[in-house]
């Protein structure tokens, strides 16, 4: 049986990999999910060969040649399957494309090390990194303020790097009591608003069954 043109190696419940399935659904492009368990500790030889420095996922395969990194890969599907007039996920202003790869790089750096440091951590670590995360997401409110979407009012690259993170939200809340639609209403709006559309909801898991593998991943009990 002959290979998919468009391939993307990932498991469901990575943040990471769903920004590039997400992105891939809003441009219409058919592809193939090649599952890679993350419960598993050894990478298989797909990753190892089509990821050799970092060994890591998601990695989208077009015609063969592997593309790497969560990011790289949604600008990459943005400007190979641009049609004029069609979806475009990067901002066409340069000054708003770079602020919007700033806050995705923001989300990469501060978002998901304080998510990981308040699931691991136990007591004053934990609270510390609650906070930590609530001040983060509280920013990018700010930077959301009454718009639809962080571009305005079309869903671009940075609601495709924040909104997995959603996914999470359940989590937040049976972990530490973190009320998002108490801490942060203009996001929980804001993530509503995504739900909307198919390339979202098609994508995200339950925060319930996000919570409980993740549960695993960090060894709650």
């Amino acid at each position: 049986m002959a290979e998919a043109e468009v391939r993307c190696v990932d498991f469901w419940c990575n943040e990471f990999g769903m920004r590039v399935r997400i992105a891939l659904r809003e441009k219409n492009v058919e592809f193939e999910f090649v599952e890679e368990d993350l419960r598993v500790r050894q990478r298989s030889e797909l990753v190892l060969r089509m990821n050799p420095v970092y060994r890591s996922i998601p990695i989208l395969i077009h015609r063969g040649r592997p593309i790497c990194e969560s990011m790289n890969i949604v600008e990459y599907v943005d400007e190979v399957w641009s049609q004029p007039g069609g979806t475009r996920l990067l901002p066409a202003d340069p000054l708003e494309r770079a602020h919007a790869r700033f806050w995705a790089n923001f989300v990469d750096q501060k978002v998901f090390d304080a998510q990981h440091r308040f699931f691991m951590g136990r007591n004053e670590a934990k609270e510390t990194a609650k906070a930590e995360l609530v001040g983060h997401l509280k920013r990018l409110e700010e930077v959301l303020g009454d718009k639809a979407f962080f571009g305005g009012d079309e869903f671009g690259l940075l609601d495709v790097a924040l909104v997995p993170f959603s996914s999470m939200f359940y989590g937040y809340e049976k972990h530490g009591g973190v009320d998002m639609e108490v801490e942060c209403p203009v996001l929980a709006r804001w993530v509503r608003r995504c739900h909307e559309r198919e390339s979202v909801r098609s994508v995200l898991p339950t925060g319930v069954n996000m919570y409980e593998i993740h549960k695993f991943f960090y060894g709650i009990e």
